[in-house]
């Protein structure tokens, strides 16, 4: 029984290890930049919009001509909303650029970047490719006089911008603008206004975007928004970014489709890596079938259940372990969701080209592409359209969310991922999330998140001690039932169906169960699992102390002392001595040597074999692929490892003084016998035969 339980763990083990394991990437956009832009016409041919069609008024543009787009001469320029400063009330500072109009870097006053040596406030955004920006304006199409003209790249060209502007609410705000122009003439075509607003003690970002025909005939454009790109990496052992989709389904509820990175235990469909390599492949045949084919694995969303492909889209997100740049475009007044929003696209990135796509600087992304608008003449109702986003650039913390009646009703916190393993998530998501509220909870009066560990792991020792106590209790007896159980075999090695029925009423005979010593454990394997992942993955544990001589951060390892980095095999690249993963070994060590042995072990020469490797596997196996680990997993494990030796402890105390009563003829005292110990009753004679 022990054999199949530790054979059992391992695989469990081997499993949990490899979703948490290191992931490639691989890249997706590259550019160059250009003063100005030429736009210019196609073989293809737009339709007329309507019966005021841009072809029976205004100028007429000759397949010659072309379009210059300029920024009305702007310098680049960069503009900073909000601030790093914790005293200032802002959330974060945005650094913006004029170059596509776009974010260059988002960095927090709250959250620091980890760093023992010199921490700075954490860039939580960050240029990609020194020209890949967030919400970067890319590439815009226009469709004059019935005919359709090349893409704009936006995001090569400054734009003019009218500098900071602070409100008497304490907000701040800027504008930038693009005008386009016809060569030659100087005719003005189109102006776009794109303004940013950021908030006092608010994680959100308002951008919007205003067309405006300047042409006396209607036109028809569109466009594509970048996303949010450049998403730092958060963990230390294993990259959890990923795009995650939301969207709402017919009855109300939020979904959400994930795109991951890599992760070798799900369908290469999600994994964006994979997905970014077929279609630079397919981009290579210039074959439209395979492009669109290759595409649809990169689209948000394609991976939404069957029954939820009528979901109507929200917002999309580029998340990490701990945070999320959620982008949601605003409907149209009077309406429920974003019509206008064609086409959502997963990127990612991979600046240096290596061909692993594991050197550091890989990273997500996503691009919005907007669809055809139609514009009116300039000066006639329909001449504008803007164009509104909210952008969300903070903690994936669902007390936040709930605490905002609009995130809680986009469902921002089906950002929040927890790694179920075999689990299933509508099991794991509910456990956890009341794992971390009783943390929460806890932490209001105890204020130290380590010691709240602690004591959440011995509180639910304690709450499940009678299952625990059942289940060692039954592999005990069931280690004492072995050479019967090898007789049986022995007798009845020809026939196996002989053999299981001789074994199965040997065991209902003596009142054992084969299954209740692994039943009870997989019971409490949910619990467990949740109680892992939400340590794992709280915000609330960035950055907070245990000791302030030792694991001074519980989301990171605890690094007891650092010295000049080396490589190792299995553990890779060490800078520092972490103590939590030996001692952790320590425990695993002592629960092996409690843990009830089988008493066949010493009839079965290869079994006992299997048992002692078993008992020096673990304790070494567990420190090794955990030592990289956040110290609060490791706390958790090792407070929750000594705790199981203790119980294991106890409980083989109360075996040794039940079989030692048994053996001397008495049985264990009851209620009904006033506490004492009586003798044990013979069994009626007729039970003899």
């Amino acid at each position: 029984m022990k054999t199949f339980f530790l054979l059992f763990l391992a695989g469990f083990v081997a499993l949990c290890g490899g979703l948490v394991a290191e992931s490639a990437r691989l890249a997706v956009r590259s550019g160059c930049g250009r003063a100005c832009i030429l736009l210019q016409q196609t073989t293809g041919k737009e339709p007329a919009i309507g019966e005021n069609s841009p072809s029976s008024q205004g100028p007429q543009l000759q397949s010659a001509d072309y379009i210059t787009l300029h920024a009305n001469n702007a310098a680049a320029q960069t503009v900073l909303l909000g601030s790093v400063d914790q005293n200032s009330g802002f959330k974060f500072e945005l650094e913006l650029s004029s170059m596509g109009a776009a974010i260059s870097r988002a960095s927090f006053s709250k959250f620091d970047n980890r760093d023992h040596t010199n921490p700075q406030p954490l860039a939580v955004l960050s240029p990609v490719e020194g020209q890949a920006l967030s919400l970067a304006n890319r590439d815009l199409v226009l469709y004059l006089g019935g005919r359709q003209y090349r893409p704009m790249p936006l995001d090569k060209l400054h734009w003019q911008s009218n500098g900071r502007h602070k409100s008497s609410d304490g907000s701040q705000s800027v504008r930038f603008e693009a005008v386009i122009k016809a060569k030659g003439t100087g005719e003005p075509i189109l102006k776009l206004s794109k303004t940013y607003e950021v908030f006092p003690y608010s994680y959100q970002v308002s951008c919007n975007l205003t067309v405006y025909n300047l042409w006396a005939g209607e036109q028809k454009l569109r466009f594509d928004l970048a996303g949010p790109v450049g998403i730092s990496r958060e963990s230390y052992r294993s990259d959890m970014r990923k795009i995650v989709g939301g969207f709402a389904t017919t009855d109300g509820k939020v979904v959400s489709s994930r795109q991951e990175i890599h992760s070798p235990f799900l369908s290469r469909k999600s994994g964006l890596k994979d997905g970014t390599r077929k279609y630079r492949q397919a981009l290579r045949t210039a074959n439209a079938e395979e492009i669109e084919r290759a595409r649809e694995n990169l689209r948000i969303g394609h991976n939404l259940p069957d029954r939820h492909r009528q979901a109507r889209f929200l917002w999309s997100a580029a998340t990490n372990k701990y945070f999320a740049a959620i982008l949601r475009p605003l409907p149209a007044q009077g309406q429920d969701y974003c019509d206008w929003v064609k086409d959502k696209t997963a990127l990612f990135y991979n600046p240096d080209r290596d061909e692993r796509a594991n050197s550091g600087d890989e990273t997500v992304g996503f691009e919005f592409r907007v669809g055809p608008s139609p514009l009116a003449a300039v000066g006639q109702t329909g001449s504008t359209r803007t164009y509104k986003f909210q952008l969300y650039i903070g903690p994936k913390d669902k007390s936040l969310f709930d605490k905002n009646e609009l995130y809680q009703k986009l469902g921002f916190v089906e950002t929040i991922d927890f790694m179920g393993c075999c689990c299933p998530a509508s099991i794991i998501r509910p456990l956890a999330f009341g794992i971390l509220a009783l943390m929460k909870w806890m932490y209001g009066f105890i204020n130290n998140y380590g010691v709240v560990i602690i004591i959440l792991v011995f509180l639910f020792r304690l709450a499940i001690h009678p299952i625990t106590k059942k289940s060692q209790v039954s592999m005990s007896k069931m280690s004492g039932l072995g050479p019967k159980v090898e007789e049986i075999k022995k007798k009845y090695s020809g026939n196996k169906t002989e053999m299981n029925k001789h074994m199965m009423a040997f065991y209902r005979e003596q009142g054992a169960t084969p299954i209740m010593g692994i039943l009870p454990m997989l019971l409490q394997m949910p619990v467990w699992i949740a109680l892992w992942t939400a340590v794992y993955s709280s915000i609330d544990l960035r950055g907070e102390p245990f000791l302030p001589f030792w694991i001074t951060d519980l989301s990171a390892p605890d690094a007891l002392f650092r010295f000049p980095a080396v490589s190792l095999p299995l553990l890779g690249k060490l800078d520092s001595f972490n103590l939590l993963p030996i001692l952790m070994g320590v425990a695993f060590y002592l629960q092996q040597k409690l843990m009830p042995s089988q008493a066949t072990a010493s009839a079965n020469p290869q079994m006992a074999q299997q048992q002692k490797i078993m008992m020096f596997m673990f304790p070494l196996m567990f420190p090794v692929m955990l030592y990289k680990a956040p110290s609060g997993v490791n706390l958790y494990i090792m407070a929750s490892t000594f705790a199981g030796v203790i119980e294991q402890y106890v409980i083989r105390k109360h075996i040794r003084e039940k079989e030692q009563a048994e053996s001397n003829g008495l049985v264990p005292a009851t209620s009904k016998t006033g506490g004492k110990t009586k003798k044990k009753k013979p069994k009626p004679f007729f039970k003899n035969f």
